[in-house]
């Protein structure tokens, strides 16, 4: 892992790339966690959070939501992306944090539990996203036709 200073560096200058997902169950609602940390403290979000070096969009995906809620995901598609700039950055950023996330969309069993980790205080299911959270879809994805 990069040493804290370092990280704190990188984040004053560069955006950082994230995943974020949209978990939905079989009634359509959308699953949250209230955030425990800086960036959107104490606010219902989506899951998600840094890609690492190495690692796909997708194995990000796979292993936000298994880290963060304990679920395993079907149908995982990229629904488009979110770019952001929070003025409560974490670790005492300056200049905010500047995230550009990937979105995804996939769908869990209702059995499965949800399992918490640390950066979450709860979870409920939602009728609606956050209001803050704002997807747009990727140029022309709704023309692509696989080439």
């Amino acid at each position: 892992m990069i040493p804290l200073e370092q990280y704190r560096q990188i984040l004053e200058v560069l955006p950082i790339l994230c995943v974020d997902v949209i978990i939905t169950n079989s009634r359509g609602e959308y699953l949250l966690v209230k955030r425990k940390g800086k960036p959107l403290e104490g606010h219902w979000w989506v899951v998600g959070g840094r890609v690492l070096k190495g690692e796909t969009l997708e194995q990000a995906v796979v292993r936000k939501v298994q880290t963060e809620v304990g679920l395993t995901l079907r149908n995982l598609r990229a629904v488009g992306y979110c770019e952001e700039v929070f003025p409560d950055a974490p670790f005492e950023v300056q200049s905010g944090l500047h995230t550009v996330s990937v979105v995804f969309s996939g769908e869990v069993d209702n059995r499965q539990p949800i399992k918490l980790d640390d950066q979450s205080a709860d979870w409920l299911y939602a009728k609606a996203l956050p209001a803050a959270f704002r997807v747009q879809p990727f140029p022309g994805s709704q023309d692509y036709a696989g080439s």
